[in-house]
Protein backbone atom coordinates (compact mmCIF):
# COMPACT_ATOMS: atom_id res chain seq x y z
CA UNK A 1 0.00 0.00 0.00
CA UNK A 2 1.13 3.54 -0.47
CA UNK A 3 1.31 6.21 1.59
CA UNK A 4 2.94 9.57 2.05
CA UNK A 5 6.09 9.33 3.18
CA UNK A 6 7.79 12.29 5.04
CA UNK A 7 11.60 12.87 5.65
CA UNK A 8 11.86 15.10 8.88
CA UNK A 9 15.68 15.16 8.61
CA UNK A 10 15.27 16.59 5.05
CA UNK A 11 12.53 19.23 6.17
CA UNK A 12 15.08 20.50 8.59
CA UNK A 13 17.35 21.52 6.05
CA UNK A 14 14.47 23.85 4.37
CA UNK A 15 14.37 27.45 5.40
CA UNK A 16 11.02 27.95 4.18
CA UNK A 17 8.51 25.37 3.14
CA UNK A 18 7.33 26.10 -0.03
CA UNK A 19 5.42 22.87 -0.26
CA UNK A 20 2.06 23.65 -1.81
CA UNK A 21 -1.46 21.28 -0.90
CA UNK A 22 -3.96 20.15 -3.06
CA UNK A 23 -6.87 19.91 -0.41
CA UNK A 24 -9.88 20.22 -2.17
CA UNK A 25 -12.40 22.41 0.30
CA UNK A 26 -9.60 24.92 0.91
CA UNK A 27 -6.96 25.33 -1.81
CA UNK A 28 -4.24 27.71 -0.07
CA UNK A 29 -4.34 24.88 2.80
CA UNK A 30 -1.07 23.81 4.47
CA UNK A 31 -1.82 20.49 5.47
CA UNK A 32 1.48 19.62 5.29
CA UNK A 33 2.39 21.57 8.41
CA UNK A 34 -0.49 19.59 9.89
CA UNK A 35 1.20 16.30 8.70
CA UNK A 36 4.79 17.88 10.10
CA UNK A 37 3.34 18.36 13.68
CA UNK A 38 1.91 14.83 13.69
CA UNK A 39 4.76 13.42 12.66
CA UNK A 40 7.29 15.10 14.89
CA UNK A 41 4.70 14.52 18.44
CA UNK A 42 4.59 10.24 17.36
CA UNK A 43 8.77 9.87 16.69
CA UNK A 44 10.15 13.26 18.80
CA UNK A 45 8.08 13.59 21.57
CA UNK A 46 9.86 12.35 24.87
CA UNK A 47 6.42 11.83 26.01
CA UNK A 48 7.08 12.99 29.74
CA UNK A 49 5.36 11.29 32.79
CA UNK A 50 4.33 14.90 33.67
CA UNK A 51 4.69 16.95 30.33
CA UNK A 52 5.18 20.44 30.85
CA UNK A 53 3.63 21.26 27.47
CA UNK A 54 0.86 20.09 28.17
CA UNK A 55 0.42 21.55 31.72
CA UNK A 56 1.52 25.26 30.37
CA UNK A 57 -1.71 24.70 27.91
CA UNK A 58 -4.15 27.56 29.70
CA UNK A 59 -6.65 26.56 27.22
CA UNK A 60 -6.04 22.56 27.12
CA UNK A 61 -5.17 22.64 23.75
CA UNK A 62 -3.08 20.19 24.04
CA UNK A 63 -3.97 16.72 25.68
CA UNK A 64 -1.41 13.48 25.63
CA UNK A 65 -3.17 10.64 24.40
CA UNK A 66 -3.45 6.91 25.97
CA UNK A 67 -0.76 6.10 23.62
CA UNK A 68 1.88 9.00 24.79
CA UNK A 69 1.38 10.53 21.46
CA UNK A 70 0.53 14.93 21.66
CA UNK A 71 -2.76 15.69 20.27
CA UNK A 72 -3.59 19.39 19.83
CA UNK A 73 -7.24 20.66 19.68
CA UNK A 74 -7.05 23.58 16.60
CA UNK A 75 -10.46 25.10 17.57
CA UNK A 76 -9.13 25.42 21.11
CA UNK A 77 -5.28 26.35 20.32
CA UNK A 78 -4.70 30.39 19.99
CA UNK A 79 -1.02 29.84 18.92
CA UNK A 80 0.34 31.38 22.45
CA UNK A 81 3.72 28.92 22.23
CA UNK A 82 3.78 28.18 25.69
CA UNK A 83 3.97 24.68 25.12
CA UNK A 84 6.89 25.24 22.85
CA UNK A 85 8.35 27.35 25.79
CA UNK A 86 7.90 24.55 28.33
CA UNK A 87 8.81 21.88 26.21
CA UNK A 88 11.88 20.66 27.62
CA UNK A 89 13.43 19.19 25.21
CA UNK A 90 12.32 21.71 21.95
CA UNK A 91 10.44 19.22 19.82
CA UNK A 92 7.80 21.37 19.23
CA UNK A 93 8.57 23.48 16.88
CA UNK A 94 7.22 27.09 16.72
CA UNK A 95 6.54 26.66 13.67
CA UNK A 96 4.22 23.48 13.53
CA UNK A 97 1.76 25.75 16.18
CA UNK A 98 -0.13 28.08 13.89
CA UNK A 99 -2.96 29.90 15.23
CA UNK A 100 -4.97 28.67 11.94
CA UNK A 101 -4.44 25.71 10.98
CA UNK A 102 -5.12 22.95 8.20
CA UNK A 103 -5.73 19.19 8.17
CA UNK A 104 -4.53 17.00 5.53
CA UNK A 105 -7.05 14.18 4.02
CA UNK A 106 -4.13 12.60 2.58
CA UNK A 107 -5.58 13.48 -0.93
CA UNK A 108 -8.45 10.44 -0.65
CA UNK A 109 -10.11 10.38 -3.97
CA UNK A 110 -6.72 11.27 -6.05
CA UNK A 111 -6.44 9.41 -9.14
CA UNK A 112 -3.62 6.26 -9.00
CA UNK A 113 -1.77 8.32 -11.77
CA UNK A 114 -1.60 11.68 -10.51
CA UNK A 115 0.56 12.66 -7.43
CA UNK A 116 -0.59 14.83 -4.42
CA UNK A 117 0.12 18.47 -4.76
CA UNK A 118 2.78 18.36 -1.88
CA UNK A 119 4.93 15.55 -3.27
CA UNK A 120 4.91 17.02 -6.48
CA UNK A 121 5.82 20.35 -5.20
CA UNK A 122 8.38 19.62 -2.70
CA UNK A 123 11.81 20.76 -4.29
CA UNK A 124 13.74 18.73 -1.62
CA UNK A 125 11.76 15.40 -1.65
CA UNK A 126 11.23 15.23 1.94
CA UNK A 127 7.40 14.38 0.85
CA UNK A 128 7.03 11.03 -1.25
CA UNK A 129 4.11 8.63 -1.94
CA UNK A 130 5.14 5.56 -2.61
CA UNK A 131 5.41 1.69 -1.22
CA UNK A 132 7.63 1.18 1.79
CA UNK A 133 7.87 -0.75 4.86
CA UNK A 134 8.24 0.11 8.30
CA UNK A 135 12.38 -0.13 9.22
CA UNK A 136 12.98 0.74 12.33
CA UNK A 137 16.78 0.30 12.17
CA UNK A 138 16.96 2.90 9.51
CA UNK A 139 14.59 5.58 11.31
CA UNK A 140 11.25 4.32 9.07
CA UNK A 141 8.50 4.21 11.07
CA UNK A 142 4.73 3.76 10.49
CA UNK A 143 2.20 7.02 12.12
CA UNK A 144 -1.45 5.60 11.52
CA UNK A 145 -2.73 3.70 8.41
CA UNK A 146 -1.38 6.53 5.27
CA UNK A 147 1.17 7.80 6.83
CA UNK A 148 5.67 6.65 7.15
CA UNK A 149 8.35 8.95 8.92
CA UNK A 150 11.48 9.01 8.89
CA UNK A 151 13.29 10.68 11.85
CA UNK A 152 15.27 9.40 14.90
CA UNK A 153 12.49 8.82 16.89
CA UNK A 154 13.45 8.77 20.57
CA UNK A 155 12.50 5.81 22.71
CA UNK A 156 13.28 5.43 26.94
CA UNK A 157 16.64 3.45 27.55
CA UNK A 158 14.15 0.77 29.18
CA UNK A 159 12.56 -0.05 26.23
CA UNK A 160 13.95 -2.58 23.79
CA UNK A 161 13.97 -1.14 20.36
CA UNK A 162 11.75 -4.47 18.66
CA UNK A 163 9.16 -3.66 20.85
CA UNK A 164 8.48 0.31 19.93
Amino acid sequence: MKRLFIDLDKCSECKECQVSCGYFYHPHNMGVASLFEFATFSTLCRRCEEAPCVNSCYYEALERQPDGILKRYLMRCTSCKSCTIACPFGVIFLEYIPYLSSSCDYCIGISKTELPKCVSTCEHLAVEFREIKEDPENFIFFVGDKLAVKSRKWFREDTPLKNK
